[in-house]
Protein backbone atom coordinates (compact mmCIF):
# COMPACT_ATOMS: atom_id res chain seq x y z
CA UNK A 1 0.00 0.00 0.00
CA UNK A 2 1.31 3.45 -1.16
CA UNK A 3 2.74 5.52 2.20
CA UNK A 4 -0.01 8.86 2.27
CA UNK A 5 1.52 12.11 1.58
CA UNK A 6 1.91 14.50 4.84
CA UNK A 7 2.62 18.31 5.50
CA UNK A 8 5.96 18.93 6.47
CA UNK A 9 5.09 21.05 8.97
CA UNK A 10 2.05 22.51 11.23
CA UNK A 11 2.11 25.74 9.43
CA UNK A 12 2.05 24.56 6.11
CA UNK A 13 -1.06 22.67 7.02
CA UNK A 14 -2.58 26.24 8.67
CA UNK A 15 -0.96 28.47 5.85
CA UNK A 16 -2.66 25.42 3.16
CA UNK A 17 -5.93 25.60 4.86
CA UNK A 18 -6.22 29.05 5.54
CA UNK A 19 -4.92 29.95 2.01
CA UNK A 20 -8.03 27.65 0.60
CA UNK A 21 -10.83 29.84 3.07
CA UNK A 22 -9.39 33.03 2.03
CA UNK A 23 -10.69 33.96 -1.55
CA UNK A 24 -11.11 37.17 -3.68
CA UNK A 25 -14.85 37.28 -2.83
CA UNK A 26 -13.41 37.32 1.31
CA UNK A 27 -11.33 40.62 1.15
CA UNK A 28 -13.75 42.25 -1.16
CA UNK A 29 -17.13 41.32 0.32
CA UNK A 30 -16.13 41.01 4.07
CA UNK A 31 -15.26 45.04 4.49
CA UNK A 32 -18.31 46.19 2.27
CA UNK A 33 -20.89 43.58 4.42
CA UNK A 34 -19.26 45.21 7.92
CA UNK A 35 -19.83 48.74 6.72
CA UNK A 36 -23.73 48.17 4.70
CA UNK A 37 -24.54 46.61 8.36
CA UNK A 38 -23.61 48.56 11.38
CA UNK A 39 -19.98 48.62 11.56
CA UNK A 40 -18.11 46.88 14.25
CA UNK A 41 -21.90 45.66 15.62
CA UNK A 42 -21.89 43.30 12.66
CA UNK A 43 -18.13 42.01 13.29
CA UNK A 44 -19.33 41.09 16.69
CA UNK A 45 -22.40 38.66 15.41
CA UNK A 46 -19.76 37.73 12.68
CA UNK A 47 -17.63 36.23 14.93
CA UNK A 48 -20.16 34.31 16.87
CA UNK A 49 -21.25 32.45 14.09
CA UNK A 50 -17.81 31.86 13.15
CA UNK A 51 -17.68 30.16 16.23
CA UNK A 52 -20.61 28.15 16.42
CA UNK A 53 -21.50 27.44 12.73
CA UNK A 54 -18.40 27.34 10.58
CA UNK A 55 -16.07 26.09 13.12
CA UNK A 56 -17.91 23.09 14.03
CA UNK A 57 -18.65 22.31 10.53
CA UNK A 58 -14.88 22.79 9.54
CA UNK A 59 -13.97 20.20 12.01
CA UNK A 60 -15.46 17.62 10.55
CA UNK A 61 -14.57 18.13 7.02
CA UNK A 62 -10.75 17.63 8.54
CA UNK A 63 -11.95 14.43 10.59
CA UNK A 64 -13.11 12.83 7.90
CA UNK A 65 -10.14 13.19 5.49
CA UNK A 66 -7.97 12.58 8.67
CA UNK A 67 -9.64 9.24 9.87
CA UNK A 68 -10.05 7.70 6.57
CA UNK A 69 -6.56 9.25 5.32
CA UNK A 70 -8.22 9.45 2.03
CA UNK A 71 -9.03 12.25 -1.05
CA UNK A 72 -12.77 13.33 -0.25
CA UNK A 73 -14.04 10.72 -3.19
CA UNK A 74 -13.04 7.44 -1.43
CA UNK A 75 -13.17 9.11 2.48
CA UNK A 76 -17.06 8.33 2.90
CA UNK A 77 -16.54 4.54 1.24
CA UNK A 78 -13.95 4.26 3.92
CA UNK A 79 -16.21 5.34 6.90
CA UNK A 80 -19.50 4.92 5.52
CA UNK A 81 -21.63 2.01 7.59
CA UNK A 82 -21.89 -0.96 4.92
CA UNK A 83 -24.55 -0.46 2.39
CA UNK A 84 -25.11 2.99 2.75
CA UNK A 85 -24.48 5.49 -0.18
CA UNK A 86 -23.17 8.39 1.52
CA UNK A 87 -19.86 7.76 -1.12
CA UNK A 88 -22.71 9.40 -3.64
CA UNK A 89 -21.58 13.16 -1.92
CA UNK A 90 -17.70 12.29 -2.67
CA UNK A 91 -18.25 12.81 -6.70
CA UNK A 92 -20.64 15.76 -5.92
CA UNK A 93 -17.61 17.35 -3.78
CA UNK A 94 -15.10 16.48 -6.80
CA UNK A 95 -17.84 18.05 -9.56
CA UNK A 96 -18.36 21.29 -7.02
CA UNK A 97 -14.31 21.83 -6.82
CA UNK A 98 -14.37 21.68 -10.56
CA UNK A 99 -17.52 24.19 -10.91
CA UNK A 100 -15.33 26.46 -8.40
CA UNK A 101 -11.99 26.64 -10.82
CA UNK A 102 -13.95 26.73 -14.25
CA UNK A 103 -14.99 30.35 -13.38
CA UNK A 104 -12.15 31.34 -10.15
CA UNK A 105 -9.59 30.72 -12.51
CA UNK A 106 -10.56 33.20 -14.56
CA UNK A 107 -10.99 36.13 -11.74
CA UNK A 108 -7.54 34.90 -10.51
CA UNK A 109 -6.32 35.81 -14.21
CA UNK A 110 -8.45 39.22 -13.41
CA UNK A 111 -6.19 39.84 -10.60
CA UNK A 112 -3.00 38.99 -12.38
CA UNK A 113 -3.32 41.02 -15.13
CA UNK A 114 -4.02 43.96 -13.21
CA UNK A 115 -0.86 43.65 -11.13
CA UNK A 116 0.78 43.58 -14.62
CA UNK A 117 -0.91 46.61 -15.72
CA UNK A 118 -0.23 48.51 -12.42
CA UNK A 119 3.34 47.18 -12.78
CA UNK A 120 3.99 48.79 -15.98
CA UNK A 121 2.50 51.78 -15.68
CA UNK A 122 -0.64 51.08 -17.91
CA UNK A 123 -3.02 53.55 -14.85
CA UNK A 124 -0.60 55.99 -15.00
CA UNK A 125 -2.34 59.30 -15.21
CA UNK A 126 -6.03 57.72 -16.28
CA UNK A 127 -8.80 59.60 -15.35
CA UNK A 128 -11.84 57.87 -13.62
CA UNK A 129 -13.59 57.53 -16.28
CA UNK A 130 -10.75 55.43 -18.42
CA UNK A 131 -10.31 53.71 -15.10
CA UNK A 132 -13.70 52.39 -15.58
CA UNK A 133 -13.68 51.75 -19.21
CA UNK A 134 -10.56 49.70 -18.83
CA UNK A 135 -12.36 47.09 -16.89
CA UNK A 136 -14.87 46.88 -19.90
CA UNK A 137 -12.46 46.71 -22.39
CA UNK A 138 -10.94 43.77 -20.62
CA UNK A 139 -14.06 41.95 -19.80
CA UNK A 140 -14.88 42.47 -23.61
CA UNK A 141 -11.39 41.22 -24.89
CA UNK A 142 -11.46 37.89 -25.04
CA UNK A 143 -8.14 37.02 -25.69
CA UNK A 144 -7.14 38.67 -22.44
CA UNK A 145 -9.51 36.67 -20.51
CA UNK A 146 -8.30 33.39 -21.74
CA UNK A 147 -4.58 34.30 -21.92
CA UNK A 148 -4.75 35.37 -18.44
CA UNK A 149 -6.82 32.33 -17.30
CA UNK A 150 -4.46 29.62 -18.97
CA UNK A 151 -1.68 31.23 -17.01
CA UNK A 152 -3.45 30.89 -13.68
CA UNK A 153 -3.80 27.19 -14.68
CA UNK A 154 -0.30 25.83 -16.42
CA UNK A 155 0.88 27.79 -12.94
CA UNK A 156 -1.28 26.30 -11.04
CA UNK A 157 -0.89 22.61 -12.38
CA UNK A 158 2.55 22.76 -12.02
CA UNK A 159 2.99 23.59 -8.68
CA UNK A 160 0.57 20.61 -7.99
CA UNK A 161 2.34 18.37 -9.93
CA UNK A 162 5.88 19.02 -8.04
CA UNK A 163 3.92 16.87 -4.99
CA UNK A 164 2.42 18.25 -1.31
CA UNK A 165 6.12 19.11 0.29
CA UNK A 166 7.93 19.91 -2.40
CA UNK A 167 5.14 22.28 -4.72
CA UNK A 168 2.63 22.91 -2.63
CA UNK A 169 3.01 23.13 0.65
CA UNK A 170 6.56 25.02 0.13
CA UNK A 171 5.00 27.64 -2.61
CA UNK A 172 2.13 28.35 -0.48
CA UNK A 173 4.06 29.06 2.39
CA UNK A 174 5.95 31.71 0.43
CA UNK A 175 2.71 32.72 -1.08
CA UNK A 176 0.72 33.09 2.21
CA UNK A 177 3.33 34.94 3.96
CA UNK A 178 4.11 37.34 1.42
CA UNK A 179 0.09 37.90 1.53
CA UNK A 180 -0.05 38.46 5.21
CA UNK A 181 3.25 40.59 4.57
CA UNK A 182 1.65 43.13 2.22
CA UNK A 183 -1.58 43.29 3.64
CA UNK A 184 0.18 45.14 6.94
CA UNK A 185 1.84 47.26 4.57
CA UNK A 186 -1.14 47.99 3.11
CA UNK A 187 -3.14 48.66 5.93
CA UNK A 188 -0.51 50.86 7.86
CA UNK A 189 -0.63 53.21 4.48
CA UNK A 190 -4.19 52.93 4.31
CA UNK A 191 -4.58 54.20 8.16
CA UNK A 192 -2.37 57.10 7.95
CA UNK A 193 -3.44 58.02 4.90
CA UNK A 194 -4.96 62.13 6.00
CA UNK A 195 -8.82 61.84 5.85
CA UNK A 196 -8.56 58.03 6.27
CA UNK A 197 -10.03 58.32 10.21
CA UNK A 198 -13.22 58.97 9.11
CA UNK A 199 -13.05 55.96 7.09
CA UNK A 200 -12.13 53.52 9.85
CA UNK A 201 -14.88 55.22 12.40
CA UNK A 202 -17.27 53.93 9.57
CA UNK A 203 -15.50 50.65 9.45
CA UNK A 204 -14.94 49.80 13.60
CA UNK A 205 -17.33 51.99 15.39
CA UNK A 206 -20.62 49.84 16.23
CA UNK A 207 -23.09 51.74 14.81
CA UNK A 208 -26.52 50.17 16.27
CA UNK A 209 -28.38 52.59 14.54
CA UNK A 210 -27.43 51.71 11.12
CA UNK A 211 -28.01 47.95 12.04
CA UNK A 212 -31.33 49.28 13.06
CA UNK A 213 -31.73 50.82 9.75
CA UNK A 214 -30.32 47.86 8.13
CA UNK A 215 -33.03 45.67 10.21
CA UNK A 216 -31.65 43.39 13.16
CA UNK A 217 -32.87 40.39 11.51
CA UNK A 218 -31.27 41.34 7.89
CA UNK A 219 -27.42 41.80 9.70
CA UNK A 220 -27.94 38.81 11.84
CA UNK A 221 -28.76 36.42 8.61
CA UNK A 222 -25.73 38.62 6.61
CA UNK A 223 -23.49 37.57 9.49
CA UNK A 224 -24.49 33.91 9.25
CA UNK A 225 -23.97 33.75 5.70
CA UNK A 226 -20.20 35.90 5.93
CA UNK A 227 -19.63 33.42 8.63
CA UNK A 228 -20.24 29.90 6.71
CA UNK A 229 -18.75 30.82 3.25
CA UNK A 230 -16.18 32.54 4.69
CA UNK A 231 -14.25 29.01 5.14
CA UNK A 232 -15.21 27.08 1.75
CA UNK A 233 -17.05 24.54 3.62
CA UNK A 234 -19.29 21.00 1.72
CA UNK A 235 -17.19 20.43 -1.01
CA UNK A 236 -14.24 18.79 0.62
CA UNK A 237 -11.63 21.40 -0.24
CA UNK A 238 -10.73 20.86 3.14
CA UNK A 239 -11.61 17.28 4.05
CA UNK A 240 -8.17 16.74 1.63
CA UNK A 241 -5.88 18.88 4.01
CA UNK A 242 -7.32 16.48 6.96
CA UNK A 243 -6.14 13.68 5.09
CA UNK A 244 -2.55 14.82 4.84
CA UNK A 245 -2.75 15.64 8.68
CA UNK A 246 -0.99 14.26 11.73
CA UNK A 247 -2.84 13.70 14.83
CA UNK A 248 -0.54 15.51 17.21
CA UNK A 249 -3.09 18.01 17.49
CA UNK A 250 -7.13 18.31 17.57
CA UNK A 251 -9.43 19.14 14.82
CA UNK A 252 -11.27 21.52 16.83
CA UNK A 253 -8.18 23.90 18.27
CA UNK A 254 -6.88 23.40 14.38
CA UNK A 255 -10.64 24.64 13.12
CA UNK A 256 -10.37 27.81 15.23
CA UNK A 257 -6.69 28.49 14.11
CA UNK A 258 -7.47 28.54 10.21
CA UNK A 259 -11.14 30.67 11.18
CA UNK A 260 -8.39 33.01 12.77
CA UNK A 261 -6.59 33.69 10.18
CA UNK A 262 -9.46 33.76 7.60
CA UNK A 263 -11.05 36.31 9.55
CA UNK A 264 -6.91 38.23 10.02
CA UNK A 265 -7.19 39.35 6.58
CA UNK A 266 -10.40 39.81 6.01
CA UNK A 267 -10.85 42.23 8.62
CA UNK A 268 -7.41 43.90 7.62
CA UNK A 269 -8.99 44.45 3.91
CA UNK A 270 -11.07 46.61 5.37
CA UNK A 271 -7.95 48.33 7.01
CA UNK A 272 -6.61 48.91 3.73
CA UNK A 273 -9.96 49.82 1.95
CA UNK A 274 -12.14 51.70 3.92
CA UNK A 275 -9.58 54.75 5.06
CA UNK A 276 -7.86 54.57 1.12
CA UNK A 277 -11.59 55.15 0.31
CA UNK A 278 -12.84 57.98 2.55
CA UNK A 279 -9.31 59.96 2.10
CA UNK A 280 -9.99 60.52 -1.38
CA UNK A 281 -13.65 60.66 -1.29
CA UNK A 282 -14.96 57.46 -2.91
CA UNK A 283 -17.97 55.50 -2.65
CA UNK A 284 -16.90 52.08 -1.53
CA UNK A 285 -18.88 49.84 -3.67
CA UNK A 286 -19.42 45.56 -3.24
CA UNK A 287 -17.96 43.27 -5.47
CA UNK A 288 -15.75 43.60 -9.29
CA UNK A 289 -15.96 47.85 -9.11
CA UNK A 290 -14.44 48.05 -6.00
CA UNK A 291 -11.54 46.22 -6.96
CA UNK A 292 -11.64 47.38 -10.14
CA UNK A 293 -13.11 50.57 -11.04
CA UNK A 294 -13.12 51.92 -6.93
CA UNK A 295 -9.49 51.09 -5.71
CA UNK A 296 -7.80 51.47 -8.93
CA UNK A 297 -8.98 55.61 -9.04
CA UNK A 298 -7.41 55.23 -5.25
CA UNK A 299 -4.39 54.08 -6.20
CA UNK A 300 -4.14 56.85 -9.18
CA UNK A 301 -5.09 59.76 -6.40
CA UNK A 302 -1.64 58.80 -3.86
CA UNK A 303 1.37 59.62 -4.32
CA UNK A 304 3.64 56.61 -5.32
CA UNK A 305 0.26 55.45 -6.93
CA UNK A 306 1.92 52.28 -9.21
CA UNK A 307 3.58 50.86 -6.42
CA UNK A 308 0.45 50.78 -4.22
CA UNK A 309 -1.53 49.62 -6.83
CA UNK A 310 1.02 46.61 -8.04
CA UNK A 311 1.27 45.99 -4.05
CA UNK A 312 -2.78 45.48 -3.92
CA UNK A 313 -3.35 43.64 -7.21
CA UNK A 314 -0.45 40.99 -5.87
CA UNK A 315 -1.70 40.65 -2.92
CA UNK A 316 -5.13 40.01 -4.41
CA UNK A 317 -3.31 37.69 -6.96
CA UNK A 318 -1.94 35.79 -3.83
CA UNK A 319 -5.47 35.19 -2.20
CA UNK A 320 -6.91 34.07 -5.63
CA UNK A 321 -3.80 31.86 -6.11
CA UNK A 322 -3.86 30.53 -2.61
CA UNK A 323 -7.17 28.95 -3.28
CA UNK A 324 -6.76 27.70 -7.02
CA UNK A 325 -3.66 25.82 -5.50
CA UNK A 326 -5.71 24.44 -2.64
CA UNK A 327 -9.02 23.11 -4.66
CA UNK A 328 -6.29 21.60 -7.74
CA UNK A 329 -4.77 19.58 -5.15
CA UNK A 330 -7.84 18.54 -4.03
CA UNK A 331 -8.89 17.72 -7.54
CA UNK A 332 -5.93 16.07 -8.09
CA UNK A 333 -5.68 14.06 -4.86
CA UNK A 334 -9.30 12.93 -5.70
CA UNK A 335 -8.45 11.72 -9.55
CA UNK A 336 -5.68 9.99 -8.58
CA UNK A 337 -7.66 7.68 -5.86
CA UNK A 338 -10.67 7.85 -8.61
CA UNK A 339 -8.71 6.55 -11.67
CA UNK A 340 -5.60 4.64 -9.65
CA UNK A 341 -3.13 7.11 -11.36
CA UNK A 342 0.06 8.54 -10.15
CA UNK A 343 0.49 12.60 -9.19
CA UNK A 344 1.59 13.32 -12.71
CA UNK A 345 -0.39 11.73 -15.26
CA UNK A 346 -3.53 13.27 -12.81
CA UNK A 347 -1.71 16.41 -13.14
CA UNK A 348 -1.71 16.48 -16.79
CA UNK A 349 -5.09 15.53 -17.25
CA UNK A 350 -6.71 18.04 -15.33
CA UNK A 351 -4.05 20.21 -16.77
CA UNK A 352 -6.22 19.90 -20.27
CA UNK A 353 -9.98 19.72 -18.70
CA UNK A 354 -9.40 22.65 -16.44
CA UNK A 355 -8.66 25.24 -19.54
CA UNK A 356 -11.10 23.74 -21.01
CA UNK A 357 -14.34 23.64 -18.54
CA UNK A 358 -12.73 27.15 -17.83
CA UNK A 359 -13.17 28.69 -21.40
CA UNK A 360 -17.32 29.32 -21.42
CA UNK A 361 -16.38 31.80 -18.36
CA UNK A 362 -13.71 34.01 -19.75
CA UNK A 363 -15.37 33.90 -22.75
CA UNK A 364 -18.61 35.20 -20.96
CA UNK A 365 -18.52 38.51 -21.07
CA UNK A 366 -17.52 38.75 -24.61
CA UNK A 367 -18.15 36.04 -27.39
CA UNK A 368 -20.79 34.14 -24.88
CA UNK A 369 -22.34 37.78 -23.71
CA UNK A 370 -25.92 37.10 -25.43
CA UNK A 371 -25.98 34.08 -22.65
CA UNK A 372 -27.30 35.18 -19.95
CA UNK A 373 -28.75 32.68 -17.60
CA UNK A 374 -29.78 34.31 -14.68
CA UNK A 375 -31.82 37.03 -16.29
CA UNK A 376 -30.71 40.01 -18.22
CA UNK A 377 -27.04 41.40 -18.07
CA UNK A 378 -26.25 37.59 -16.05
CA UNK A 379 -22.89 35.89 -17.31
CA UNK A 380 -21.29 32.21 -17.44
CA UNK A 381 -19.66 33.28 -14.06
CA UNK A 382 -23.07 34.04 -12.31
CA UNK A 383 -24.55 30.98 -13.01
CA UNK A 384 -21.22 28.96 -11.50
CA UNK A 385 -21.01 31.14 -8.93
CA UNK A 386 -24.28 30.56 -7.88
CA UNK A 387 -24.14 27.13 -8.30
CA UNK A 388 -21.32 26.79 -5.69
CA UNK A 389 -22.13 29.38 -3.41
CA UNK A 390 -25.71 28.96 -3.02
CA UNK A 391 -26.52 25.35 -3.20
CA UNK A 392 -23.12 22.87 -3.69
CA UNK A 393 -21.63 24.33 -0.88
CA UNK A 394 -24.69 25.00 1.94
CA UNK A 395 -25.51 21.56 0.71
CA UNK A 396 -22.16 19.71 0.82
CA UNK A 397 -21.57 21.35 4.69
CA UNK A 398 -24.90 19.47 5.65
CA UNK A 399 -24.25 16.37 4.43
CA UNK A 400 -20.89 16.00 6.17
CA UNK A 401 -22.68 17.87 9.38
CA UNK A 402 -24.96 14.90 9.26
CA UNK A 403 -22.69 12.30 8.43
CA UNK A 404 -20.52 12.99 11.63
CA UNK A 405 -23.45 13.66 13.74
CA UNK A 406 -25.85 10.70 13.29
CA UNK A 407 -25.99 7.14 13.66
CA UNK A 408 -27.05 6.19 10.20
CA UNK A 409 -23.98 8.02 9.08
CA UNK A 410 -20.26 7.76 11.29
CA UNK A 411 -21.98 8.94 14.14
CA UNK A 412 -20.73 11.57 16.81
CA UNK A 413 -18.86 9.75 19.18
CA UNK A 414 -16.35 8.15 15.92
CA UNK A 415 -16.05 12.18 14.92
CA UNK A 416 -15.41 13.20 18.50
CA UNK A 417 -13.29 10.51 19.15
CA UNK A 418 -11.07 11.58 16.19
CA UNK A 419 -11.61 15.23 16.41
CA UNK A 420 -10.22 14.73 20.12
CA UNK A 421 -6.86 13.12 19.04
CA UNK A 422 -4.08 14.94 20.20
CA UNK A 423 -3.58 18.08 21.77
CA UNK A 424 -5.74 21.26 22.18
CA UNK A 425 -9.37 22.05 21.91
CA UNK A 426 -11.33 19.27 22.29
CA UNK A 427 -15.13 18.80 21.37
CA UNK A 428 -16.98 17.95 24.40
CA UNK A 429 -20.26 15.93 24.87
CA UNK A 430 -22.93 18.45 25.43
CA UNK A 431 -21.85 19.73 22.23
CA UNK A 432 -24.01 16.49 20.74
CA UNK A 433 -27.34 18.13 20.93
CA UNK A 434 -26.65 21.11 19.26
CA UNK A 435 -24.61 19.50 16.65
CA UNK A 436 -27.10 17.12 15.81
CA UNK A 437 -30.35 19.19 16.21
CA UNK A 438 -29.55 22.92 16.50
CA UNK A 439 -26.71 23.64 13.45
CA UNK A 440 -28.57 21.41 10.85
CA UNK A 441 -31.68 23.90 11.18
CA UNK A 442 -29.38 27.05 10.80
CA UNK A 443 -27.44 25.57 7.77
CA UNK A 444 -30.87 24.78 6.55
CA UNK A 445 -32.02 28.00 7.39
CA UNK A 446 -28.91 29.42 5.02
CA UNK A 447 -29.89 27.41 2.13
CA UNK A 448 -33.38 28.57 1.72
CA UNK A 449 -32.94 32.25 2.19
CA UNK A 450 -29.96 32.36 -0.35
CA UNK A 451 -32.24 30.71 -2.92
CA UNK A 452 -34.70 32.94 -1.81
CA UNK A 453 -33.31 36.01 -2.11
CA UNK A 454 -31.26 35.23 -5.67
CA UNK A 455 -34.73 34.28 -6.66
CA UNK A 456 -37.06 37.10 -4.99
Amino acid sequence: MKQRETFKSRLGFLLLSAGCAIGIGNVWRFPYVVGQNGGGAFVLFYLLFLAIMGVPVLSMEFAVGRASRKSPVKAYQELEPKGSRWHLHGYVALLGNYVLMMFYTTVAGWMMYYFYSFMTGKFDGMSSELVGAAFGEMLANPGINVFWMVLVVILGILICSRGLQKGVERITKIMMIGLLSLMIILAVRGITLEGGGAGLRFYLYPDFGKMKEAGIGNVIVAAMNQSFFTLSLGIGAMAIFGSYLGRDNTLLGEAVNVAVLDTFVAFTAGLIIFPACFAFGVNPDSGPSLIFITLPNVFIAMTGGRLWGSLFFLFMSFAAFSTVIAVFENIIACDMELFDIDRKKSAAMNLALIIVLSLPCALGSNILAGFQPMGAGSTVLDLEDFLVSNILLPLGSLIYLVFCTWRYGWGFKKYQEEANRGSGLKVASWMRVYVTCVLPILILVLFIQGIVSKFM
